[in-house]
């Protein structure tokens, strides 16, 4: 027997419809590279959504078909995300902090008929199409007067939209169907693509509004740091519009100054972004004596978030609220929102919490298995290969990249290692590939990263395995010291006595210019390695 109920397609283009028709009025506030701020709403570009379907209509755009996104968060681009989904085309969404060769191949693979682009990003543009022959038409995200000078055919945003209406039939067709593509950043061999559907970015979009999630309101003004070509924005261009939060959108500034400035002009109360970004915002404030005015919570993902921001944050007034997920679980799959018990307890133990990754959402599975898939007990000491399972979980890649992914339960590997506690709080121990194996034990880099990072005089620090004689590998220590900054590293060894254990402690400590960040604003551990080719552990340690 079936239920009597309506039959109703969780389809994303209905969540741009509620906010529309609830929240119309409610603001869109957009910043461009030049720094001008405009403003629009809901309602706004809920139209122009609807433009943007009729226009790639009439450039032949139908169901099923890949229209590329390569760009900054704005107005423009969120109409464009919304006017391509709510056609039945896929939002292929391009980060523009790829290596060149890296989009083409990208692009290349989704088979871009249309590519929507900020003129920011103009210089990739003449490499791309020339490596991508199915780009038909590019359109700048900008009125005429922004259109950058240009050796290809290109026409400006308002200008393509200008003339369409703002009335088209949206959905009507199954919630199952595609609705976005969203490629790794390929740090092992090439990106490959996540295919997500409307079903599943309908659910997730519930999935993070819930009060142990991202709570966000109509009450909340949401500042979008993290890009909406990472992983849909962490979800957060569904679920604002669900809720009726006035959303700001940073474009490509996000300078401490830059997004400060955001915080306090627009009365921001939510904003969500990876470590590196809250590092320089948090720098900026503790230097110019600033304090926040509006903001209430922050959401960190993207990498473990070091225990000196959310103290940091904490003397602020600011709950940091940090996330785990991937792009392949669309990607929010845990959040470390305390449970009564943890938030009973004192406050260096609540923070001993909210430095795990957090509890599965409701939609989400977890396990831990060794290397040959026995489950592994979660006790919060015995690490394990971490695998989900859910409706907003990936069952395998675009264009059947890497083969069968799940195992026979159902679940996908994640490459990463990590324990889970009898609360259910995952603790993300490395990924399985930066995981030092030292005689035979685990050391983690996080954990030691996390530690060096809340040092007075480290900007970035990064922990690499290397070769070691006797052990198999040994941890090194490389730091990028703050401006004005210097040491010969032995602080930093110092710093880590009786935090770890003794084994964990780094063989050697390396003072650099740079450690690189990669495309999502993770440590890019590939560059690192490949600059340490050659490199030797000091005498000493290479003989213990």
């Amino acid at each position: 027997m079936l239920g009597l109920m309506q039959d109703w397609p969780l389809t994303v283009d209905r969540l741009l419809d509620h906010a529309a028709a609830w929240h119309g009025a409610r603001e869109i506030v957009s910043r461009d590279a030049q720094g001008l701020v405009t403003r629009s709403s809901y309602a706004q570009v809920h139209a122009d959504a609807k433009r943007v379907s009729n226009a790639l209509a009439r450039a032949g755009i139908r169901l099923g078909d890949r229209v590329a996104t390569l760009g900054w968060n704005g107005a423009r681009h969120l109409a464009a995300w919304y006017g391509i989904a709510g056609m039945g085309a896929v939002c292929h969404t391009l980060n523009p902090r790829l290596f060149p060769e890296q989009l083409a191949y990208i692009a290349g693979e989704a088979e871009d008929r249309v590519l929507i682009a900020d003129p920011a990003c103009a210089a990739l543009i003449p490499a791309l199409l020339a490596s991508v022959p199915s780009i038909e038409l590019v359109v700048f995200l900008c009125d005429r007067a922004g259109l950058p000078a240009a050796d290809f055919e290109a026409i400006a945003f308002d200008d393509w939209i200008a003339g369409e209406s703002a009335d088209f039939q949206w959905g009507d067709f199954d919630e199952r169907t595609a609705c976005g593509l969203c490629y790794t950043s390929g740090t092992t061999g090439n990106p490959k693509g996540v295919l997500y559907a409307h079903r599943s970015n309908y659910l997730h979009a519930l999935m993070a509004l819930q009060r142990d999630a991202l709570a966000l309101s109509a009450r909340d003004t949401a500042l979008l740091v993290v890009p909406m070509y990472h992983a849909n924005a962490w979800g957060v261009v569904y679920a604002a519009p669900a809720a009726g939060a006035k959303l700001v959108l940073p474009g490509q500034n996000l300078d401490g100054a830059s997004l400060y400035e955001l915080i306090e002009s627009e009365g921001v109360t939510y904003a969500g972004g990876v470590p590196t970004v809250w590092q320089a915002l948090l720098q900026h404030v503790q230097t110019t004596g600033a304090r926040f005015t509006t903001l209430e919570r922050a959401t960190i993902g993207g990498s473990a978030c070091p225990e000196s921001i959310i103290r940091a944050f904490r003397d602020y007034g600011v709950d940091v609220i940090q996330g785990w997920g991937m792009t392949e679980t669309s990607p929010l799959a845990t959040i470390s929102v305390p449970t009564a018990e943890v938030a009973a307890m004192d406050e260096d133990a609540q923070i001993a919490h909210k430095l795990k990754q957090g509890r599965a959402l409701c939609g989400i599975e977890l396990k831990l298995t060794d290397d040959d898939g026995n489950r592994l007990p979660h006790d919060g000491r015995t690490p394990g290969r971490l695998k989900v399972k859910g409706a907003t979980v990936a069952s395998g890649y675009y264009a059947g990249a890497g083969g069968n992914v799940l195992d026979s339960e159902g679940f996908f590997d994640t490459g990463d290692v990590s324990t889970i506690d009898a609360r259910g709080y995952v603790q993300i121990t490395d990924r399985a590939k930066d995981i030092v194996k030292s005689g035979g034990e685990w050391i983690s880099s996080i954990d030691i990263e996390n530690i060096v990072v809340g040092h007075p005089k480290a900007q970035y620090a990064a922990v690499i395995g290397v070769t070691h004689p006797k052990w198999d590998e040994r941890p090194i220590l490389l730091v990028q010291l703050k401006d004005g900054e210097a040491s010969d590293g032995s602080e930093f060894l110092t710093w880590l006595d009786g935090k770890v254990a003794k084994w964990w402690v780094p063989d050697d400590v390396l003072i650099v210019d740079e450690i690189p960040l990669g495309p999502t604003g993770k440590v890019d551990k590939k560059i690192l390695r490949t600059r340490l080719e050659g490199y030797s552990l000091p005498f000493s340690s290479a003989e213990r």
